[in-house]
């Protein structure tokens, strides 16, 4: 295993999601300490983009996954009607830490001092009741793909890492 390399090939297992998650909180507190009211719309947080791809790829024996670059963790809330998202341009960033996926060979200066990948933390919000299924309107989301965001997950992978009823459960690409 290169632990300096621009992906990591290792496999992703449910305590990497567990993991992946941990951080996904810590970043959400901050998130709620201006917007308490969206802590009981939160619909489902996911490994998307080539991350997911790559959890989806192993899963599913593909003769070349995809690798991890970095972990791009979505969280997905249920809209409240009549009101923007207000996070839906959010991007925030933290230390996976130090791991068996090593640590990107040639990361831009401001990710240097990172011990391990790059997480990304991302929300969208979704025009959907509170107690939808997750599973269903982050296809359907992703199905439409209306906007730019849902194009681009669509075309990679999605793992839920909560509700923890639903850690690891492959969202996308959809089952056919």
């Amino acid at each position: 295993m290169d632990l300096l390399a621009a992906r990591s090939y290792e496999r992703i297992d449910k305590r990497d999601l567990r993991r992946l998650g941990e951080l996904a909180a810590l970043d959400r507190e901050k998130f709620f300490l201006g917007r308490t009211e969206y802590r009981p719309r939160l619909l489902c947080v996911a490994l998307c983009q080539g991350a997911g791809k790559h959890y989806v790829d192993v899963k599913r024996r593909a003769a070349e996954p995809n690798g991890v670059k970095d972990f791009d963790v979505w969280s997905f809330f249920a809209d409240i009607p009549g009101q923007r998202f207000p996070a839906n341009r959010r991007n925030l960033h933290a230390d996976f830490g130090p791991s068996k996926f090593g640590r990107e060979a040639d990361p831009p200066a401001r990710w240097a001092h990172f011990a391990g990948r790059r997480v990304d933390f991302l929300m969208r919000g979704l025009a959907v009741p509170v107690d939808a299924d997750p599973v269903v309107e982050v296809q359907e989301y992703l199905r439409r793909a209306k906007t730019k965001t849902a194009r681009l997950l669509s075309t990679k992978g999605v793992v839920l890492i909560e509700p923890a009823a639903l850690l690891a459960t492959i969202a996308w690409p959809a089952k056919k």
